[in-house]
């Protein structure tokens, strides 16, 4: 038997309802992490904002990330938020994106013995469903 309420694992985004993110979570349905970027200082930023972090104006546009980071702090959540109960206990990081940006995400495919500050991570896509998908991250695969 099939049930119709089943929940997701954790919440699904609520696409634009503070701030438009469409671009955000338009580039993790085709699998790139998209950031705002300012033309003006060559800089990426997160959160998204309607305007630069770094200079007040709106000199911002969406771009691809590499996806690519190290692991700045983590901690494994035993207490989870409302509507993430299912998925405890799971490890939440800090991680430093190589474009600058420090992104807070869960770390996936590991357990909280293999995780060491600075450990190189990747971006993995976690999706709910054909509208929802969350970036993850997870240790970097090791290229032969």
């Amino acid at each position: 038997m099939i049930e119709d309420n089943i929940k997701p694992l954790r919440p699904l985004p609520k696409i634009g309802s503070y701030l438009d993110t469409k671009e955000f979570w338009s580039g993790a349905r085709r699998g790139k992490l998209m950031l705002q970027f300012c033309t003006q200082t060559q800089r990426y930023q997160h959160y998204p904002r309607p305007i630069s972090l770094y200079t007040g104006r709106r000199t911002i546009e969406w771009r691809e990330t590499s996806g690519k980071g190290t692991v700045y702090s983590w901690t494994v959540t035993r207490s989870p938020w409302p509507g993430h109960e299912a998925r405890a206990p799971y490890l939440c990081a800090y991680v430093d994106l190589a474009e600058g940006v420090r992104f807070l995400c869960n770390l996936v495919d590991c357990s909280e013995y293999d995780v060491i500050i600075g450990m190189p991570v990747e971006v993995r896509w976690d999706r709910l469903n054909d509208e929802s998908v969350y970036p993850d991250f997870a240790p970097a695969r090791v290229e032969p």
